[in-house]
């Protein structure tokens, strides 16, 4: 079982990922959209500006589902269920 201390080291840690991807996300919006007002006021015949847009975006969406999507068994989580799981056999049999 997982005493209160490991459970709040848990959540913290969920808390951090959840903080640095809103952080990560804010930094994406407003960086992109300086970028776009830059290019449309200085070259507004040539579009450069989404090509940093795609690529970070592609970089946002891998941190989202890292933050969001159930990493399954490669979680950082898995390795201590997996000792739990063999305590649990060796204890029974």
């Amino acid at each position: 079982m997982v005493d209160e201390n490991e459970r709040y080291q848990q959540a913290k840690r969920r808390v951090e990922e959840l903080r640095d991807f809103y952080n990560h996300l804010t930094a994406y919006i407003i960086v992109n959209t300086v970028l776009a007002i830059i290019n449309f006021v200085t070259t507004p015949w040539v579009w450069w500006f989404y090509w940093v847009s795609v690529f970070w975006g592609i970089g946002l969406l891998m941190h989202g589902a890292s933050v969001f999507v159930k990493r399954g068994i490669l979680d950082e989580d898995w390795e201590e269920r997996k000792i739990r799981e063999i305590m649990e056999k060796d204890k029974k049999g």
